[in-house]
């Protein structure tokens, strides 16, 4: 049983109480407009119940309108459906037409619109929404622990790509599945789903450590994306070959660390100037594959820069990310 499930009856239960003490008809659909309101984050949450709110107030009226204008016939409301969805549509309330459907069909069975029946269908919004406002509210499931895995499994499947990548060079008749790519994608889109949660359940403070994170491993996977373009054709072993996979050797122990060392990059940077000095290609399958190389190493450089980027230094000299991270108060013992 999931804690939606539990947050939905405790809301739909406190409606339904709320609705008998101050005598609203029905109570029960207190309950249901409950039911409607819980979402999965306290953001979502304020959104779809003003949405709700405003939504069923504006097809309450309109419906009056149409009741007063045709009186309480099932033509009626059919017309009511094809004036009112489109108009909530329109405006971007489409979460409220249900439950904007549910306060109408309860003046159309009462076949009158009156102060009393108006005020009835309101209140019982108020409390339906209200409780489901506050449940949302009171409590919220931390991500934490699920994105702390997220970020583990993402960094040991990039340690274990690069490594891949280095044995390759060594070796290019190597065979390689590709599952630590495909086990970084996974755990990039889950871990950014779960920041993205985590940001809506935060109503106000810094940006969210996890979201900066996710969204810097996910441009990093696209470069190593365009390295494995590059690798596949390093068809025969080289002397430059061994010298580009000790950098993914070093790069793979690297990766764990919000902190940019900047060691590889200063490699990489030494290593295409030795290049340079190099005796020229002698046959046409060593050009290409030294060009095949060299352009790896053009990929690596900007896989590098996206982590200087995004884990340079703030003015007091400390870590971009471990700044935001513990703006956000997160356990430290959490962090490699």
């Amino acid at each position: 049983m999931g804690m939606r499930v539990i947050k939905t009856a405790i809301a739909a239960l406190a409606a339904i109480y709320t609705a008998l003490t101050i005598g609203l008809d029905p109570p029960v659909s207190a309950g249901l407009l409950a039911i409607l309101g819980v979402e999965a984050t306290r953001m979502k949450g304020l959104k779809s119940s003003f949405a709700r709110f405003v939504a069923s107030v504006l097809g309450l009226f309109l419906a009056s309108v149409i009741f007063i204008v045709l009186g309480f016939h099932l033509p009626a409301v059919s017309l009511f459906i094809l004036i009112v969805f489109p108009v909530l549509s329109r405006l971007g309330l489409k979460d409220g037409i249900v439950t904007s459907s549910v306060i109408v069909f309860h003046v159309f069975a009462k076949e009158e619109v009156t102060a009393g029946v108006i005020a009835n269908e309101i209140l019982l919004l108020v409390t339906g929404l209200g409780w489901a406002t506050v449940i949302n509210m009171i409590y919220m499931p931390r991500e934490e622990n699920k994105l702390v895995r997220c970020r583990t499994e993402l960094e040991e499947s990039l340690g274990g790509i690069l490594r891949e990548m280095a044995a390759t060079l060594r070796n290019p008749a190597r065979l390689w599945d590709g599952q630590e790519l495909l086990k970084a994608h996974a755990a990039c889109e889950e871990g950014a789903r779960l920041a993205e949660l985590s940001r809506e359940n935060r109503l106000w403070g810094a940006p969210s450590y996890w979201e900066t994170y996710f969204e810097m491993r996910r441009q990093q996977l696209e470069a190593i994306q365009q390295m494995l373009v590059q690798l596949a054709f390093v068809y025969e072993k080289m002397p430059q070959g061994e010298l580009v996979a000790k950098l993914f050797d070093h790069l793979a122990d690297d990766v764990k660390s919000d902190v940019y060392k900047g060691e590889v990059e200063e490699k990489l940077h030494r290593l295409k100037e030795r290049f340079k000095r190099m005796e020229l290609p002698r046959t046409r399958e060593e050009f290409e594959v030294r060009a095949a190389i060299l352009q790896l190493c053009h990929e690596l450089e900007r896989c590098l820069a996206i982590a200087r980027r995004w884990k340079k230094k703030s003015h007091s000299g400390e870590p971009h990310l471990h700044r935001i991270e513990r703006e956000n108060s997160l356990p430290p013992g959490e962090r490699n």
